[in-house]
Parts: C-alpha cells; sequence; structure tokens
C-alpha cells in the first residue's frame, strides 16, 4: 500500500507540472483546453498509465487527476464555433426527456454523458463536467458501505480494446456521497439545488472535514491547493450539467427494495435522474431482478419512493446485454405498463465473444469496451423496438467515437454514455465524440439530435414523426386561438 500510495503521489505531481504546460504555452479560451494539452494527455499520459499503473490503481489516479481539474477540460473544436455542444449553433444539439407523468422533464445540453463506474462515488463531479460531459451518472451506490470483491478485480483486454471488471458494487454508501451531493448542489446549483433537504442538512452543520474526499496528507493538500488555484485561473464556464445517480444494494441485503429505496429517500432529493441497476453481473442474483415479476414489483416500488422523495427526478431502469429476445420482450413489457421514465442499454456482458485475443479474456467479471459495441447497439435497436420508441434509452456499450455515438441513435438511443473506451483513447475522447458527432449529423443534412433518434427503424421512426409534426400543430393552434381570444 505505501508503494502504491507513492506511485500515486508521484503520478499526480507529475499531472500538476504537466498542467504547467497547458498555463505557459496555450491559455485556454473561455474555460477549453489547447489541441496539445489534449494531445499530450492523450497520446502520452494514458499509454504510460496503462503500462506502469495497474487497471485499478490507474483508475483511482485518472479520479484523482479530474478531481484536482487537472485533466484536459472541453476543446474549442469539441465546443463548437458557438460554444454550443459540438454543433457550433448550427445544429440542435441538445436533448430533452419527458417523463411519462407528473410533468417532469430534463433539457439535455448535449447527448454525450459519462456513464456510471468511474466516479462511483461522487467525488469529482465539477471536473468531469469540464471534461466535455453534458451529463454525469455517479454510482452505484449502495446503502451502507462495503469494499466489493477482493482484488485483482479489473483487467485491461488491451488487444480487444476491452475491460473486464468484477468490482462487485464498492462504494462508500449513502451517507457519505449525500454529503458530497449537498456540498455540490450547494455550490453549483440545479435543479436539485433549491430544494428542503439542503437546508436541512445546512442546518445540521453540512458535510464534515474533508470536503470533496479529500485526504489529510500534506502531499495531498498542496495538489488540492494547486488544483484549486488552477480551478479558479483557468474556467469561466460553468461546472456544472445534468446530474444521475446510479443505485445498488447491498451484496448482504435481504431486502432489495428496501435498499433501493434507500437511495431514492438519501440521494434522489440532489439527482436531475434516477437509475436502478439491476443488471451489474458481479453481485450475486441481482440480475434475477430483471424477470418480469420481481421486475414489477420493484419498480412498482421504487416509482412510489421516487413520487414522494424526489418527486423532480426521472427514473430509469439499467439493463443487461445478456438478455433473451423473450426476456427483453418481458421487460419492455413490464416497463412500459409501469409507467418508468427510460431505460439504459445496456450493461456489461458476461459472454466473450470467440474474437477476443487478450490472455485476460477468460477472467470472471462484466466486459465492456470495442467488444460490446455491436451487442449493445442491438439490444437499443431491440429494445426501440419492442418499446415503439415511446420510451427514452440511454445508449451505453463501446463507445469510441462519433460514428459509434451516432450508429446507437439511430437505433434508438435519445443520449448516449461512454466510458471503457477512455482506457484506450484518453480523456480527449469526449471532445473528439462531440466533434465528429456533430460532423456527421450536418453531413446527413440533420438539423437536431432528435431527428436521428431511430431512424434506422424506419417504420417506428416516420410514425414518430407524423406524431410530432401532429403535437406542434396542435399547440400551433391552441397559441393562435389564445391570441385571438385577447
Amino acid at each position: 500500500m505505501a508503494f502504491q500510495q507513492r506511485v500515486r503521489t508521484t503520478a499526480l505531481g507529475a499531472a500538476a507540472a504537466v498542467a504547467l504546460v497547458e498555463v505557459t504555452t496555450h491559455l485556454p479560451s473561455e474555460g477549453r483546453s489547447s489541441l496539445a494539452y489534449h494531445r499530450f494527455f492523450d497520446g502520452v499520459v494514458t499509454p504510460l498509465a496503462r503500462r506502469l499503473l495497474d487497471p485499478e490503481l490507474a483508475h483511482h489516479v485518472a479520479l484523482d487527476v479530474v478531481r484536482l481539474g487537472l485533466a484536459p477540460r472541453l476543446s474549442r473544436e469539441g465546443g463548437g464555433d458557438a460554444g454550443g455542444d459540438g454543433g457550433g449553433g448550427r445544429i440542435d444539439m441538445s436533448v430533452e426527456i419527458l417523463g411519462t407523468g407528473g410533468g417532469r422533464k430534463i433539457r439535455f445540453p448535449g447527448p454525450i454523458g459519462l456513464a456510471a463506474g468511474f466516479d462511483k462515488d461522487g467525488s469529482a463531479m465539477p471536473g468531469l463536467f469540464d471534461m466535455g460531459f453534458s451529463f454525469v451518472e455517479i454510482g452505484s451506490v449502495t446503502p451502507l458501505p462495503q469494499p466489493g470483491n477482493a482484488r485483482p478485480r479489473s483487467f485491461r483486454l488491451v488487444e480487444d480494446r476491452g475491460v473486464i471488471n468484477r468490482f462487485g458494487f464498492n462504494s462508500e454508501g449513502v451517507k457519505r456521497v449525500g454529503e458530497r451531493l449537498a456540498d455540490y448542489r450547494r455550490e453549483f446549483g440545479g435543479r436539485g439545488g433549491d430544494i428542503a433537504t439542503i437546508a436541512a442538512i445546512e442546518k445540521e452543520g453540512g458535510s464534515k472535514e474533508g470536503g470533496e474526499g479529500r485526504s489529510n496528507t500534506a502531499g495531498d493538500s498542496i495538489l488540492w491547493a494547486m488544483g484549486w488555484a488552477w480551478n479558479r485561473l483557468m474556467t469561466t464556464m460553468p461546472r456544472t450539467g445534468v446530474l444521475g445517480v446510479n443505485l445498488g444494494k447491498n451484496k448482504t441485503s435481504e431486502d432489495d427494495v428496501e435498499d433501493y429505496t434507500v437511495g431514492i429517500r438519501e440521494l434522489g432529493p440532489y439527482a436531475d435522474y434516477l437509475v436502478i441497476n439491476v443488471s451489474s453481473p458481479n453481485t450475486p442474483g441481482l440480475r434475477s431482478l430483471q424477470q418480469r415479476e420481481p421486475l414489477r414489483n420493484l419498480l412498482e416500488c421504487t416509482m412510489k419512493a421516487r413520487d414522494e422523495f424526489a418527486p423532480h427526478a426521472l427514473l430509469f431502469v439499467k439493463l443487461s446485454p445478456d438478455l433473451t429476445i423473450d426476456d427483453m420482450a418481458d421487460v419492455a413489457t413490464v416497463v412500459m405498463d409501469s409507467g418508468l421514465d427510460g431505460m439504459i442499454v445496456s450493461n456489461t456482458t458476461n459472454a466473450r465473444p470467440e474474437i477476443l485475443v487478450s490472455n485476460h479474456r477468460y477472467e470472471a467479471g462484466g466486459l465492456s469496451g470495442a467488444p460490446i459495441k455491436d451487442r449493445s447497439t442491438e439490444c437499443i435497436r431491440t429494445m426501440y423496438r419492442l418499446t415503439e420508441g415511446k420510451l427514452p434509452i440511454i445508449g451505453v456499450g463501446g463507445v469510441g467515437s462519433g460514428r459509434d455515438a451516432f450508429d446507437k441513435m439511430k437505433a434508438g438511443a435519445s443520449l448516449v454514455q461512454v466510458y471503457s473506451m477512455m482506457v484506450y483513447e484518453g480523456p480527449g475522447l469526449v471532445s473528439r465524440i462531440r466533434k465528429e458527432l456533430a460532423e456527421i449529423l450536418l453531413e446527413n443534412g440533420y438539423k437536431s439530435v432528435d431527428e436521428v433518434v431511430g431512424s434506422s427503424c424506419e417504420d417506428i421512426y416516420w410514425n414518430r414523426r407524423e406524431e410530432k409534426v401532429r403535437r406542434k400543430m396542435q399547440e400551433n393552434e391552441k397559441k393562435e386561438k389564445e391570441i385571438i381570444d385577447l
């Protein structure tokens, strides 16, 4: 542990030194990082981290770099000419997700977000938004703290550009994460910023020492101070966006519904949307909750909890890519009947495609990254068809380019999440995806993200377009009537 701490401190110190290059050679404009800084991180720092650090240690170092604000921020190219989400003002890159009831809706500034698993405990949210994510999903968070499975539990499949993990919901628990979320909302505001819970926590004295999970060692204190100064010097753009919280259950829990209810009660007030994770392959018995009756009961109970404790938040369920077509049909029926707001498709897979060549391919755990890209896209298309395009889908799995994101949108995803491919592409991947996606939309004559969603399912796609046109005409007629009446 002492050696790992020295390596971690050295790596963070090196990152701080490298940041001086950005300050002295090419100051960011409007809070953005230069292409040189991106190329250095993606072409030098990321490959070195893969070579020198084991996967879990590299993960912790990367999280610290982001937490301290030293990771490359959104590039000018990724932000677009007009500071938009890659569209340069020529394309409407925003995405509006409507809830199924209660008037709930969220307007996402762009379609590219971070999947759960990177920032499990909500320690680096501002830095992640700085990188260019339009929405960030933290977690999975369990009610009680738990260490997860024994190490080693994360493996790179370098030749396959994949990752296998069997973390097992390692989490600091809802109490600690709730303190961080309260601090975040207090500083940056957002949908959860005006809730009574904030005032209640402030009345109790707020979160205790340690701020964003800082260590009290002298080295970390110095690095945190450098990060603070760096952020104040370099950041002029809001360090916020749409925030999701992914909820899990404790490994030894005997009451699944209660575990998810606790998560909704404690963290829901701070979230823009919540995710019921029933698809991790690393918690025994969890995936059985995707069966028809257990899922129906779970969704009914968690929706009641959402309505009581976080009525503003949208509620999603995260699904496995290992479901059979019959399983997916059952899930689609239950989800549509329940009135849930949406789905995330898909989690990691237990399957091992024959094309894998890495020596780690037979490690137990969930496979993610490039090897799962096509399977997750097909799952998105299947669920989009089964729900007739009526339920929003967040697509995730092997997204490493703007083309990958575009393909998932055509299959039916309204939003797309990124995670594992950053292991190989570096943090600049976010800016590149935004830029590439905007260019693809322009080349194909699209004026908005919404026009792309589900376009490969033509029958459903055109029915949806006609329905939207009719709805828009009805709204215009209503407005005209109101004006005439005046």
